[in-house]
């Protein structure tokens, strides 16, 4: 489990430092390599962009991590619900209060089961109640048409708010739920870092040998051939990255890199497919060169709860 806090004469975490290392060298390097390009007369720009971005955000969750377990699954909340924001204003659904208010009070009380003390176990974070959730949830939001005596297009509205609270609400707080492990450090940078590189494999292998569409009116810049390179990619990143969780066996071993190589994936797919349905290019601009929080975190969403349960059986999280 992540610690509450750090005192200033403690250690940070090994795990922690490794990845810090990793990441200010792949910052450098890519740096480096766009300086380069940008010398050579190529236009970078757009990449650029997108390099900032990472500047920002590479060293904000590595601090959030490094203050603890409050912060971290608070921080995480806060993002759920901005991603969610985001999904409300593309559909519409922000324009009916009850039902966006429902939500957003959903996600917190998933912070607060992530928080508190399981009462039957004495572990932190209540597993059971949170695997619950969607049941209480979903039955809140059924009965909104009724305290609203409405009918009339209650049903979109209905379904918009179950899908904005599980796919950003509850399949992405499995993540947060992540930080009460003992191993929350490899966990949870294992899965950052790994969903990341499977996104740059996918581009790059695309851009190298990309030939055959691989879903062209859902994605039509995605190609086989990126998808199988990414896949093979993250197939072998849970070996470099044996550090993140030691006690991984041959199994678990693989079933990580199947889970980040082909999540990751159809996490960003399935998001493709919101986007064309709605006819717009990003679901936000809050992060300049990425887009809105469900661009960026499109592929964590869909990864975060198939890792958190393959874990659980194997290992538990305690």
């Amino acid at each position: 489990m992540i610690p509450e806090s750090w005192s200033l004469q403690e250690m940070v975490d090994p795990v922690l430092g490794l990845y810090a290392l990793l990441a200010v060298g792949l910052l450098v390097v890519s740096g480096l390599v766009l300086l380069g390009t940008h010398v050579a007369g190529k236009n970078v720009s757009s990449i650029w962009q997108t390099y900032r971005g990472w500047l920002i955000m590479a060293p904000l969750f590595l601090v959030t991590l490094w203050l603890g377990r409050v912060p971290t699954i608070v921080g995480l909340g806060l993002l759920s619900m901005l991603g969610f924001r985001e999904f409300a204003r593309a559909t519409g659904l922000h324009r009916h209060w009850w039902y966006t208010v429902a939500v957003y009070v959903s996600i917190v009380s998933l912070c607060v089961l992530e928080l508190m003390t399981d009462p039957r176990t004495g572990l932190a974070g209540w597993y059971g109640m949170f695997m619950a959730a969607p049941v209480y949830v979903i039955a809140l939001l059924l009965t909104i048409p009724v305290l609203r005596n409405r009918a009339e297009g209650q049903l979109q509205l209905v379904s918009l708010s179950i899908v904005g609270f599980i796919y950003m609400g509850w399949m992405f707080g499995h993540l947060a739920f992540l930080a009460n492990s003992t191993s929350a450090f490899g966990y949870l940078l294992y899965l950052f870092f790994a969903v990341e590189l499977n996104d740059v494999a996918a581009f790059t292998f695309g851009k190298l040998f990309g030939r055959r569409k691989l879903r062209s009116n859902v994605s039509p810049n995605k190609t086989l051939e990126g998808c199988l390179g990414a896949l093979a990619v993250s197939m072998v990143l849970p070996w470099l990255l044996h550090f993140s969780f030691p006690h991984f066996g041959l199994v678990e071993l693989l079933l990580s890199g199947i889970i980040v190589g082909v999540g990751g994936q159809l996490g960003d797919l399935t998001i493709s497919a919101i986007k064309r349905d709605l006819g717009v290019k990003d679901m936000g601009t809050l992060i300049p060169g990425h887009g809105g929080i469900l661009d960026r975190l499109d592929s964590l969403i869909f990864t975060a709860p198939f890792f958190f349960h393959m874990v659980r059986w194997f290992h538990d999280l305690y």
